[in-house]
């Protein structure tokens, strides 16, 4: 899967149908207690985070998945994915490279180990995992949205988070299930958060702690 994928650029010239996520984890049971998920099971998770999704994203949407998307074999790809409403642009998570498999790409509009894409004339850094410096990062002109540290509103965060907590400028923002009440969240509510956090000179952690 590595050698099938690069880097790529994308220019969106509107914003009203963009939606971005990331580590929905579908069918990964320890994760419910890692992050303290509001399910009693694997499978109540699995079907509340795709109704979620298809409540808040319609089959013509563009959604960018941030990596981590399922834990478990083909069956459960199969299963799962179909499901799910949109055209869903991959970049891949630290799980992705061992589950995700080139069968599945028909699932995805396209896959890439990170992406830079532009919407509405704003340049966006897509990434799994939050990267320590990107260029536009000191006068907030290009934003980095990322997943893979669970930031959540109600557990206590691991070293991962912790470390992300000290360095965030407010032009990143943590687009995970995990924080945006298990669903997709749209590019126009995403702008009012950042503009808000460049506006107060405040990173997302600051602004909800």
């Amino acid at each position: 899967m590595q050698d099938e994928v690069r880097d790529k650029n994308y220019a969106f010239q509107s914003s009203k149908n963009i939606f971005f996520t990331s580590d929905t984890h579908f069918g990964h049971q320890n994760i419910i207690r890692y992050c303290d998920r509001p399910f009693e099971s694997v499978d109540e998770m699995n079907k509340e985070i795709v109704k979620r999704w298809n409540e808040t994203v319609k089959p013509d949407d563009i959604v960018f998945h941030l990596g981590d998307v399922v834990f478990g074999g083909s069956g459960l790809f199969e299963e799962i994915l179909p499901q799910l409403n949109g055209q869903i642009y991959l970049v891949l998570g630290n799980h992705d490279y061992k589950n995700v498999r080139p069968a599945y790409r028909k699932y995805f509009k396209d896959v890439h180990p990170k992406m830079f894409i532009s919407v509405d004339g704003q340049p966006i850094i897509l990434n799994h995992e939050p990267l320590l410096c990107f260029g536009g990062q000191m006068n907030n002109r290009i934003w980095q949205l990322f997943g893979h540290v669970h930031t959540s509103h109600s557990k206590s965060q691991g070293a991962d988070f912790q470390l992300v907590s000290k360095m965030c400028t407010p032009s990143m923002y943590d687009v995970g299930v995990d924080f945006n009440d298990y669903k997709p969240i749209k590019y126009q509510e995403l702008k009012q958060k950042i503009d808000e956090q460049i506006k107060t000179n405040r990173n997302y952690i600051q602004c909800w702690m």
